[in-house]
């Protein structure tokens, strides 16, 4: 996988206060990139003096304004990465309306909304959005996990219509990892790390995105 070089792209990166987000951030800021955070509540700690920005991302007003408030004070938006996500598993029959419905909220609709508000702003001068897949939704739903694995297989679907629709001025493709690895699970653990799917999200970003827009990059590493 080649080198990124992303110098004064601006890169959204939503999730930027979770787990993968505090990862991603500094990749991207190593290959030049100027990052821009988005997270329910504001966020302190990122390197570089990252600008943050507080919304509500299952909300479409507040996407709409978090991204107009990222525009006009750090600059033109040139990628986004959506890392926004929970993972949450029940019996099928057990499974209530208003679990699905979180799930869905948090894991889908927060990527049409920052997608589609990334899109209007983007489609004029090109640009890239990256979304986090999963195993489950990539290849084939899990037991007790019905809300999840269809959520993710949303996702997977949005990228490609996406991909479809602007003919390569805005690109969009999707990581879908297994378990992701942040260190201290254990002797044993299978997965594959942070730093690896932060890498291939930077890929894309890159000349990458081009490469394989309206695809997906599994990413199961031991598995």
């Amino acid at each position: 996988m080649p080198a990124s070089d992303l110098s004064g792209t601006l890169v959204v990166v939503t999730g930027a206060g979770g787990r993968l987000g505090r990862v991603l951030v500094p990749a991207l800021l190593d290959v030049g990139a100027v990052v821009a955070g988005l997270d329910v509540q504001p966020v302190d700690g990122l390197p570089g003096g990252v600008a943050t920005f507080a919304a509500d991302l299952t909300d479409e007003a507040a996407v709409a304004g978090a991204l107009d408030r990222v525009e006009a004070e750090v600059g033109p938006l040139g990628a986004l990465v959506h890392t926004v996500g929970m993972w949450e598993g029940a019996p099928f029959a057990e499974t209530s309306l208003a679990d699905w419905r979180r799930v869905m909220d948090v894991n889908l609709t927060s990527a049409f909304l920052c997608f589609r508000e990334a899109a209007r702003r983007m489609q004029e001068r090109g640009g890239r959005i990256v979304g986090i897949a999963s195993r489950q939704g990539t290849e084939r739903g899990a037991a007790e996990q019905a809300a999840y694995s269809a959520s993710k297989a949303g996702v997977v679907r949005l990228v490609e219509a996406i991909a479809a629709e602007y003919g390569g001025r805005v690109t969009a493709a999707a990581v879908a990892p297994s378990t992701i690895l942040f260190g201290g699970e254990g002797e044993g653990a299978k997965g594959v790390a942070a730093e690896d799917v932060a890498a291939l999200c930077v890929y894309l970003c890159g000349t990458g995105g081009a490469v394989h827009n309206g695809t997906v990059l599994r990413a199961y590493g031991s598995g």
